[in-house]
């Protein structure tokens, strides 16, 4: 993943300057997008790097920079925009131009040809890791440039990245950079303007002044607790500044330090009263270069006054708690005394009344001593404190007396080396005139390097424009390319299009001109002849001629299913006609790009973040998920519903599974290889025993009726998992089948009984006659029973019983919401046709449409709106109340019928004439 730092200039006027940010490449789209910082969830920009050129400028001759140091490049996007980028080194900056310029070359070879209905174009690495991946007719690969190729592998610039490029560098600060430096400078003087001049005396003299900085400092009351630790503070702040007084000086009084604390600093009793400050109309720097002393002045005799008197406080303090202390002393001997006097002397021998009045002083003195004890315990952890306080003082003033001895020996080499060179100079004029040529000799070698150094700096720079130069001339070579075959397409296409507008032009003539005979017509033979034309469906063309395939009908659509069935003429004229609906549905609407974009934007915005659950996903998934992303999400949405069985299993769990069911037979395999080539006989990847997708179906199959064995195989998880296959890889496809069986689906949903099954249907029943009341009382009226076709909806998630469009974005919202989602469309489907079957009289015609009205259905848009707009509300509690209140009932149903089963076996026992009847499970058995 290519991220990192980089600078970038942005700004107008004084704030002009480079500001550090995050940039992420973004393969799908071969846009580098630029991020405040690692954790930000929004981008701030990006830059379109397919169509960009780089440049980088060589420090002049005089001035030759060194590889660690920041070095800047340039952007050039179309339209003349210019971006300045900087790196933190002049090898990260060789290490971005050589990526991005990689990225650049491999993004306009490859996919140039990948953009569909004028989309934007996904990226091989963001299609689908399924069956679907490996049949792209829209997708075709340039033929690499060899010598081309060859120039770009001679011109190259090796080099590798530091730590401020990379994921790891997220998790180290952002570079500091100058103009960030300066402008906090600006920033701090501006607010020492404003400052100054709210000291000045105004028309209301109690006002309070406002200073704004990086936190909020405000003029207020201070509580005790902090005008105790303010003034502490400024103790030390005064003896540092009474130990460096004389080496800086400031003629502006306030120290801008922050408290450690973070509460508001009490700055109104240090500046003082506004009745003490003196009045001038004066500019505040004229102000504080007048009165800085006098009010520095005032307020250290104020700051000591107040000193003083606090001290003077402490000490009275003291004296009253010791005070207060003797007396409670007293009070409890008293107390004790009188005490024993009157309770216990009564018949107490005096010895023993002795020995515990000299307990009793021995227990007051040790609780005297513990006091007093606890009192040089306080002081001496003050004097701690003072002592501690005190060292840091003397740590900081012996740093500044280190640096000053630094600098001073500085000074002192500085000077000897002077003092070294006068002499060597003077000893050189005085010895022999031929000694300057030693000098001379020693600054042009070092001139011979420092040239040696810029002109492998130019070399440098002419191999990267030189490589720059090549790869812009390749795509431009490469666009001309594909403008003169798409030239060539379009005049084929309207060439083509004026000879079916010639032939019904015909048609229509002769259609107007009476003969006497039907069978000697022109017309006939014309009609013939388009009807020929309209069955032809497109063939596959060769990927070096299919350079952008048009979307005509061809013999199968993007997922693998056949679009033109081989049956007779009537049925392929009605599938045609169907798909070229479809298609023209699609380009009369600006819904699929307006979607396209948002995917993309919400998708650019996990740059830097997981993605999780949220409305905005939710609504971008009921939309449809782009073909492009649908492998990822589809993958995201399964991992996020069985993420606790993954943990749970140990590592390998698929791989463990599937040699399992190679090396041991399974009850189920008979079954499930009788259901292979039923599974989907209408797509390419499971049409024949040889398919990729049969022996994948296969192994999903086998490791499931290994992992669940109280279900092991039912004749439509065949279906689930073929569908999954198409955008997902075995292992992700075994999980999705998870998903479905053990989280989604209730209990004994697929078992032999399809109990789960049978409950769903009643549940569904109880939502048309809520939802669609006048459409339920129809199929009532005429005894019809539409969960015989709805029963197969639920079981196989209307696999086979949609256009494959509007399937696949059915699932798309029930791998991420649920079953919900099948109630839903199972609704919106009757009601998307309920006016056509409203006006069905009986029930013969009532069910023949019923089997197959879906596949009429073909604006998604509209189903969609009707799924999860006009059915609302849809509260997933009322299916799992209802679904719980029909369990019970189809339970004691199914007992009855065991009853009943087991009579007549008894029975059939008994009659000699019943013996010979056997059932089916019987017989199966």
């Amino acid at each position: 993943k290519l991220c990192g730092y980089l600078q970038k200039l942005s700004g107008k006027g004084p704030l002009r300057g480079f500001r550090s940010r995050w940039f992420v490449f973004d393969p799908r789209r071969c846009y580098l997008y630029y991020f405040k910082g690692p954790q930000e969830p929004l981008p701030l920009g990006h830059l379109d790097i397919a169509s960009a050129c780089f440049s980088y400028h060589q420090p002049e001759a005089g001035a030759a920079a060194a590889v660690d140091e920041p070095a800047a490049f340039e952007v050039h996007s179309p339209g003349g925009a210019v971006t300045v980028l900087k790196a933190a080194t002049r090898q990260d900056m060789t290490y971005w131009l050589q990526e991005l310029q990689q990225k650049r070359w491999e993004y306009c070879n490859n996919l140039d040809a990948a953009k569909r209905d004028s989309r934007t174009s996904p990226t091989p690495s963001d299609f689908s890791k399924g069956l679907v991946a490996k049949d792209s007719p829209d997708l075709s690969i340039l033929s690499q440039n060899a010598s081309a190729e060859r120039a770009r592998n001679i011109l190259a610039v090796e080099t590798s990245p530091t730590d401020l490029v990379g994921e790891q560098a997220a998790s180290q600060p952002a570079p500091v950079q100058a103009s960030a430096i300066n402008f906090s400078l600006k920033q701090w003087s501006t607010e020492i303007k404003n400052s100054m001049s709210s000291l000045r005396k105004g028309n209301n003299e109690n006002r309070k002044s406002v200073f704004y900085t990086t936190e909020e400092w405000e003029l207020l009351d201070p509580t005790p607790k902090d005008l105790e630790d303010s003034m502490a503070l400024e103790e030390k702040r005064k003896h540092l500044a009474e130990g460096s007084k004389g080496l800086t000086s400031s003629a502006f009084p306030f120290d801008f330090g922050r408290i450690p604390h973070k509460a508001r600093r009490p700055l109104k009793d240090m500046i003082g009263s506004s009745k003490s400050r003196t009045s001038s109309d004066s500019s505040p720097t004229e102000w504080c270069s007048g009165n800085g002393n006098r009010l520095v002045s005032e307020l250290q005799l104020k700051y000591q006054s107040q000193q003083e008197e606090l001290e003077k406080l402490k000490k009275d303090l003291l004296s009253q708690k010791e005070l207060v202390r003797l007396l409670q002393q007293t009070v409890r001997s008293s107390q004790y005394d009188k005490y024993f006097t009157s309770h216990l002397c009564e018949g107490v021998p005096k010895d023993t009344l002795e020995l515990l009045h000299q307990k009793d002083d021995q227990i007051l003195g040790l609780n005297n001593q513990l006091e007093k004890l606890n009192l040089e315990k306080d002081s001496l952890q003050q004097e701690v404190k003072n002592l501690k306080c005190k060292v840091g003082e003397l740590n900081e003033r012996l740093g500044m007396l280190m640096e000053t001895i630094q600098a001073k020996d500085e000074v002192i080499m500085k000077l000897s080396r002077q003092l070294s060179e006068c002499e060597d100079s003077t000893s050189s004029q005085s010895g022999a005139v031929n000694s300057p040529t030693a000098t001379c000799t020693n600054k042009e070698l070092q001139e011979l390097d420092r040239l040696k150094d810029n002109l492998q700096g130019y070399k440098t720079q002419n191999k990267f424009l030189n490589k720059e130069i090549l790869e812009l001339s390749a795509l431009r070579r490469n666009a001309e390319a594909r403008e003169r075959e798409w030239q060539a397409k379009y005049t084929s296409l309207e060439a083509k299009l004026c000879q079916i507008e010639s032939k019904y032009l015909i048609l229509l003539q002769e259609m107007k001109t009476p003969v006497c005979s039907e069978d000697q017509s022109p017309a006939r033979e014309v009609i013939t002849q388009l009807l020929e034309d309209a069955l032809k469906a497109e063939p596959s063309e060769q990927p070096e001629q299919a350079f952008f395939k048009p979307h005509l009908v061809s013999e199968y659509d993007i997922y693998g299913f056949q679009t033109v069935p081989e049956d007779d003429e009537e049925e392929k004229l009605v599938a045609k006609s169907r798909a070229l609906d479809l298609r023209s549905l699609s380009l009369s609407e600006n819904r699929e790009i307006s979607t396209g974009v948002k995917w993309e934007n919400y998708l650019a915005s996990t740059m830097n973040r997981e993605m999780m659950r949220c409305v905005e996903l939710k609504n971008l998934i009921r939309c449809g998920i782009p073909h492009e992303h649908r492998s990822k999400m589809w993958k995201w949405c399964v991992s996020l519903h069985v993420k606790k069985f993954k943990d749970s299993a140990v590592p390998g769990y698929f791989q463990t599974l599937l040699q399992k069911s190679q090396e041991k037979p399974n009850p189920a395999s008979k079954q499930i290889e009788l259901d292979l080539l039923r599974t989907l006989p209408n797509n390419k990847h499971y049409s024949s025993p040889t398919s990729e997708g049969i022996q994948k179906l296969r192994n999903v199959l086998l490791a499931f009726s290994w992992r669940n064995p109280d279900i092991g195989y039912c004749q439509g998880l065949n279906r689930l998992v073929a569908i999954a296959l198409l955008y997902l890889e075995q292992e992700d496809a075994f999980w999705c089948l998870v998903t479905i069986v053990e989280v989604f689906m209730p209990r004994d949903y697929y078992t032999k009984t399809l109990l789960g099954s049978q409950v769903d249907q009643r549940v569904f029943k109880d939502l048309m006659s809520e939802k669609l009341p006048r459409l339920h009382a129809h199929f009532e009226q005429y005894k019809v029973d539409y969960t015989l076709i709805t029963f197969n909806w639920f079981l196989v998630v209307f696999v086979d019983s949609v256009v494959s469009d509007i399937l696949f974005k059915i699932w798309d919202s029930f791998l991420y919401e649920g079953p919900k989602v099948i109630f839903r469309f199972a609704l919106a489907l009757f009601k998307y046709k309920e006016e056509e079957i409203l006006k069905l009289q009986d029930s013969m015609s009532i069910f023949k449409y019923l089997r197959y009205f879906t596949r009429t259905i073909l604006d998604a848009r509209k189903l969609t709106a009707i799924a999860f707009g006009d059915l609302n509300p849809f509260p997933l509690r009322q299916i799992r109340n209802r679904r719980t209140y029909h369990l019970e009932k189809v339970r004691l149903e199914l007992t009855e019928l065991e009853a009943i089963r087991e009579d007549f076996l008894r029975e059939r026992e008994t009659c000699v004439e019943k013996r010979d009847l056997i059932s089916d499970d019987e017989e199966d058995s």
